[in-house]
């Protein structure tokens, strides 16, 4: 019988400042897998810590099992130029590789559209790769639809 012990359990939180280290690891798992995309990593390192610095430019959400960061997402927040409403704009999300497939990416999601809608926001854009086929299925799964504007949104109104 298989047993689930509170140190196995997977809780959503919002990342501190503490855990700058541990995201970066966890991005540059995501950087290695990505093999034409040569992101300034640093410079991604440094817009999370400035996003969990200042709650208003967004949130960056983490999934904890036990003490460690095995997933994370991060949301911007913006006022549309088209329509004048907020929006969020979903930038990453990553799970640990041993860890894909046991629902975590969803629950970082729901957790972010949570968090979306209880900041005011209309929609969640997604800016994510046409060919990743797997990542495409999963978002539409979730309610996301490709947009003319953007590959895929979700509407929150």
């Amino acid at each position: 019988m298989f047993r689930n012990r509170d140190s196995d359990k997977v809780r959503i939180e919002q990342a501190t400042a503490a855990d700058i280290t541990a995201l970066s690891d966890l991005l540059s798992v995501l950087f290695s897998q990505e093999e034409e995309f040569t992101p300034n990593a640093q410079a991604q390192h440094l817009g999370l810590a400035r996003i969990i610095g200042n709650p208003d430019i967004g949130v960056v959400l983490v999934a904890r099992q036990g003490n460690h960061i095995v997933g994370m997402t991060n949301l911007l927040f913006t006022i549309s130029t088209a329509l004048g409403d907020k929006v969020a704009l979903l930038e990453d999300m990553v799970v640990l590789p041993a860890c894909r497939g046991t629902g975590i990416g969803t629950m970082l999601l729901s957790a972010a559209i949570s968090f979306a809608r209880m900041q005011g926001c209309q929609r969640i854009t997604l800016l994510t790769d046409r060919c990743n086929a797997a990542a495409q299925w999963f978002y539409a799964k979730q309610g996301f639809v490709v947009s003319s504007m953007v590959p895929m949104r979700l509407s929150l109104a």
